[in-house]
């Protein structure tokens, strides 16, 4: 969460009236309650990574799009928009500072293989086995949702101390004529018995932000 914290007092408020645009850009993602009625957490990635249920941090976040406004192609093929959707995330804006920070100390030889540029992120169809910047990797996949396991090196493959599930969305809603992206977050201590959630409010707070950063900087993949 040191790079939230980092990106945050540099960029978003660096001044009044940067935080004031921020907020005028991100205005339409909006965030919505979430429970443990949720399908994440009846997955087989939160039963096995998070063997104690531990208590989570988690939220969701939703941000609605016309159809008209959304590239054709991406609606032509079930699965592209989630697809596009997705590489929206790790290749767009919104991910730049933190892909940078992570390719300076992580890649190497040993992770070559996964994700690093911005053209293999804007381009890869995020299939599950896909390892990103080793911090991220896709536990599963659907026409409409892709979920990345997140909070460690991939590499290490069993229970952590610090672990999460991270899932993207988009959906057709023929009936409002919108196409609706979901961010949702949820993260727990793998490890132990923690007393209480990962984060405290103010760093939950600034990845709200940053969740919202993100959505809008991954809608610019699939509008026209």
């Amino acid at each position: 969460m040191g790079i939230i914290s980092k990106l945050f007092k540099t960029a978003v408020f660096g001044g009044a009236g940067a935080g004031a645009g921020f907020a005028y850009w991100t205005r339409n993602s909006q965030f919505v309650p979430i429970t443990h009625d949720d399908p994440i957490f009846s997955s087989a990635a939160y039963a096995r990574y998070n063997p104690n249920r531990n208590p989570e941090t988690m939220d969701l976040c939703v941000r609605k799009i016309p159809l008209n406004r959304i590239k054709p192609q991406l609606l032509e093929k079930e699965g592209k928009l989630v697809e596009a959707f997705c590489a929206g995330v790790w290749g767009g804006l919104g991910y730049a500072y933190q892909r940078s920070y992570l390719s300076k100390k992580y890649e190497n030889d040993t992770t070559k293989h996964q994700l690093w540029s911005r053209q293999e992120l804007q381009n890869n169809t995020y299939d599950v086995g896909t390892q990103i910047t080793d911090h991220f990797e896709v536990v599963s996949k659907t026409p409409e949702s892709i979920i990345v396991r997140c909070g460690d090196s991939p590499l290490k493959t069993g229970v952590r101390e610090s672990d999460g599930l991270f899932e993207m969305a988009a959906k057709v809603n023929k009936e409002e004529g919108v196409a609706e992206f979901r961010l949702k977050s949820v993260f727990y201590q793998g490890l132990g018995k923690a007393n209480g959630p990962p984060m405290p409010p103010h760093i939950e707070f600034l990845h709200r932000l940053y969740t919202k950063l993100w959505m809008e900087s991954a809608i610019q993949k699939v509008v026209m």
